[in-house]
């Protein structure tokens, strides 16, 4: 505990003799953490040299809200709607995260029926296809450029209204349980997916044609903030942030969890198409890419349950709900490709009760911005906003 303490004083004093050297000849500012190209309650304490930023020093914890003492006080299925409070722009990911992870523990895995795991799938695509749209929406007019903003929002929107369909709620859904699901699907939800899915390809041209080959917007983020792999790679960096920089790395084929080993999808990369590899536009054209992919598994999924997945009136999406969940005493990490990267969780249970011992998360937004110091020096003012944007953080993943 001294060794800890003397560290972290020594740390402060390092920060604060360096803001005071740099107050001398350099400025200092802070952005944030009201200011909102930030995308939440992030401080960022700027030492320029004019408009040249020198240094970037990230401040945290405005926004913690105690999620992993929270999962050491309730059960393991009480917790679920805590985790939809991480990523709030991608909850079903986060509760999916969780449940696969409880589930395991207990061994059940194995035996969760097929139209659940195909649901699961589905409702996960669509929010996050639903988190990549306010990525490049609110990316769009970090730039300047406000239509796009209002054209990814309106279709955010209908997403928004089919997962309220199934769930009950807009943002945050409780909807995934450990065994199971909350409920089927509505009446009438698959034939409505499919006609957004047939509404929305043609859109996605559209956006690509106003903002994706949009020469300002290019000029704006080809060649700025460039993460090279191994860069990535050592920070942890993981999701779209990882892949732009060239790594195809995805636990959707790596790990082959749910129903994903039955769906035929890529996994896009950057290619350093307008600059250089691992630049703001490549991370930013792998969300577009990514949105077509997960177009193309939620077809997938649809026909699977259109066809040899059929609603039958019998169908209980409860009934592999255990009455108690206690799993045996083991350390066990689980691990899910959410829109951001790779969540985590790390389970301490004790074999007795139903409440974990420790319940670690590991938010992928976290390492995702870790790096911002990295690459955010010797850039301008400008063009650092364009770089914090390209990274797609979300402070509720964050500060955890």
């Amino acid at each position: 505990m001294n060794i800890r303490n003397s560290k972290y004083q020594n740390a402060l004093e390092t920060y604060h003799k360096k803001i005071q050297s740099a107050s001398v000849e350099d400025m200092v500012l802070n952005m944030g953490p009201q200011h909102p190209s930030t995308h939440g309650v992030l401080r960022l304490e700027l030492i320029t040299d004019g408009e040249i930023v020198k240094e970037v020093i990230p401040h945290l914890g405005y926004l913690h809200r105690c999620f992993e003492k929270h999962a050491e006080s309730l059960t393991y299925q009480q917790t679920i709607p805590f985790t939809d409070r991480m990523d709030y722009l991608a909850s079903m990911p986060n509760s999916h995260a969780w449940v696969m992870g409880v589930e395991k523990m207990l061994g059940i895995d194995k035996d969760i029926p097929k139209r659940v795991e195909y649901i699961r799938v589905l409702v996960c695509e669509l929010n996050r296809i639903a988190s990549h749209l306010i990525a490049i929406g609110t990316y769009g007019i970090d730039i300047g450029a406000f239509t796009p903003f209002l054209w990814c929002f309106r279709d955010r929107e209908h997403i928004m209204g089919m997962l309220e369909w199934a769930s009950g709620s807009r943002l945050l859904y409780n909807y995934i349980w450990v065994g199971g699901l909350f409920y089927d699907l509505p009446v009438g939800f698959e034939e409505r997916c499919r006609e957004f899915v047939n509404y929305f390809k043609p859109k996605m041209i559209e956006l690509n044609r106003l903002l994706t080959d949009n020469q300002v917007f290019i000029s704006r983020t080809a060649n700025v903030g460039v993460l090279p792999m191994d860069v990535a790679i050592n920070y942890g960096c993981t999701g779209p942030v990882l892949r732009g920089s060239g790594l195809k790395y995805d636990l959707r084929r790596i790990d082959n969890y749910s129903a994903y080993p039955e769906l035929d999808f890529d996994i896009p990369v950057g290619t350093g198409a307008m600059g250089t590899l691992g630049d703001c536009w490549d991370r930013y054209k792998v969300r577009v890419d990514e949105i077509e992919q997960s177009l193309k598994m939620i077809a997938q999924c649809l026909d699977r349950l259109q066809k040899e997945l059929k609603r039958t009136p019998d169908f209980d999406p409860r009934a592999k709900l255990p009455r108690k969940i206690t799993p045996k005493a083991q350390d066990f990490y689980a691990r899910y490709e959410g829109a951001k990267g790779e969540l985590g969780f790390y389970f301490i249970a004790d074999g007795k009760s139903e409440v974990p011992f420790r319940a670690k998360a590991r938010g992928p937004s976290f390492n995702n911005l870790s790096v911002l110091p990295a690459i955010g020096q010797g850039v301008m003012i400008a063009d650092l906003i364009a770089i914090i944007g390209s990274l797609d953080f979300v402070l509720g993943e964050v500060d955890r």
